[in-house]
């Protein structure tokens, strides 16, 4: 089975799209993490073709350098990265939203 992964990153402190945030698409398994791919949002917010077009079922984490993209306004982050961990199970997009905040995060299965 087969499937690809797309992010959309609203920084909910200023109302508006996080642009420019650094993203990284990994395969997770019991023994290590495998980085696969980097991609940074748009003016939107958004990520659409991250890693591969078809990923194959597995565990697999985006890791948002927050840090780097708070500092660029000197503002600090309590989460230097926000790392979100997913299962892909069938052949089927999967979007992960990120809701961020210097002091919080939330995330969800988008669609």
């Amino acid at each position: 089975m087969t499937s690809h992964v797309t992010t959309h990153v609203l920084d909910t402190s200023l109302g508006l799209p996080a642009a420019g945030l650094a993203v990284t698409l990994s395969h997770v398994d019991e023994r290590s993490v495998e980085p696969m791919a980097v991609g940074t949002t748009d003016a939107d917010g958004r990520i659409t073709e991250l890693g591969p077009k078809h990923i194959p079922s597995g565990t697999y984490r985006l890791t948002f350098d927050t840090d780097a993209y708070f500092a660029r306004d000197d503002r600090s982050a309590f989460f230097p990265t926000v790392e979100v961990t997913f299962t892909i199970e069938t052949d089927e997009h999967v979007h992960v939203p990120l809701l961020l905040s210097p002091f919080g995060y939330s995330t969800y299965r988008g669609s």
